[in-house]
């Protein structure tokens, strides 16, 4: 799908943003961790149909599938579960290159390093290894240069994997659920950032605090949002993302929702929040 690069849609507060003119060059990459310690509040959704809206502007686009359960690559197509090679390989084994895992998808400009459950025995394998938390970072050193922008699609946890992602790291993007008990658990993901921060990355910082599965309709969902926007400020952004079976019915699918349904409101909602990443600086 070609985008107008005169199209504006708004899909949040306030202005809308202005379509990001073409990239003369690739590269280098700006590392963006999607990371909530809860589960079920749209981290794979957001990662895939956030990096399909930047590919679909002419970024190229590396999503890190750092989770076992392998999400971010089935909701690409790719069945990681055949393959003899995915990031665990890459974490376990030094002088592997990561040129020979990453996949392309049926999406231009979007590529994928796929995950499954073998990752999940990284985390015990890797805690007796010589700077542990730089495993990942490690890994994505040799293809900074090909893409504008990677996500590393972390797992619902705290744990080691999640601090390499962290580590890693330029950006935190935060998928927050408009919902009471899930922006109770941002303190603790503040903290772990903070001494991220503090002890390994000292670059990384909050890129954003993304509302999603919100229904403004609510009292709820709008106070909630008001909180965030009370605590973090412009940190929130101003994109919001709301609830919609078109979602689960394109991962169904196998494909982001810009191209499964490309003219519905979450494929618009996404394309804007690209738009937004970009004009903050926090994407070429």
């Amino acid at each position: 799908m070609t985008v107008d690069q005169g199209e504006l849609f708004v899909a949040g507060d306030g202005e809308d943003f202005p379509v990001p003119p073409p990239l003369a060059s690739h590269g280098p990459a700006r590392v963006i961790a999607m990371c909530n310690q809860k589960g079920g509040v749209g981290k794979t959704t957001t990662t895939i149909n956030l990096a399909a809206a930047l590919a679909e502007y002419g970024r190229r686009v590396l999503i890190v599938d750092f989770d076992p359960q392998g999400a971010a690559s089935a909701g690409l197509g790719i069945n990681a579960n055949e393959l003899d090679n995915t990031v665990y390989t890459l974490l376990m084994h030094p002088r592997s290159d990561v040129r020979t895992v990453i996949r392309p998808t049926l999406i231009d400009n979007l590529d994928v390093v796929p995950a499954n459950i073998d990752l999940s025995a990284a985390e015990v394998q890797l805690v007796n290894e010589v700077a542990r938390e730089q495993a990942l970072a490690r890994v994505l050193r040799p293809v900074m240069d090909d893409y504008d922008v990677i996500f590393i699609d972390c797992q619902p946890s705290l744990g080691l994997l999640t601090v390499n992602a962290l580590t890693a790291a330029h950006g935190v993007m935060i998928p927050l659920e408009a919902e009471y008990f899930a922006l109770r658990g941002v303190a603790l993901l503040v903290e772990t950032i903070d001494k991220v921060t503090d002890r390994l990355n000292p670059k990384l910082r909050i890129d954003g605090i993304l509302a999603t599965m919100v229904d403004m309709r609510t009292l709820h969902s709008r106070e909630v949002i008001e909180r965030v926007r009370e605590a973090f400020g412009d940190k929130l952004f101003s994109t919001k993302i709301s609830r919609t079976v078109k979602f689960p019915d394109a991962s169904v699918a196998s494909e982001p929702i810009t191209t499964y349904a490309p003219s519905h409101s979450g494929a618009e909602a996404y394309r804007r929040l690209a738009r937004e990443l970009v004009a903050r600086g926090d994407a070429a």
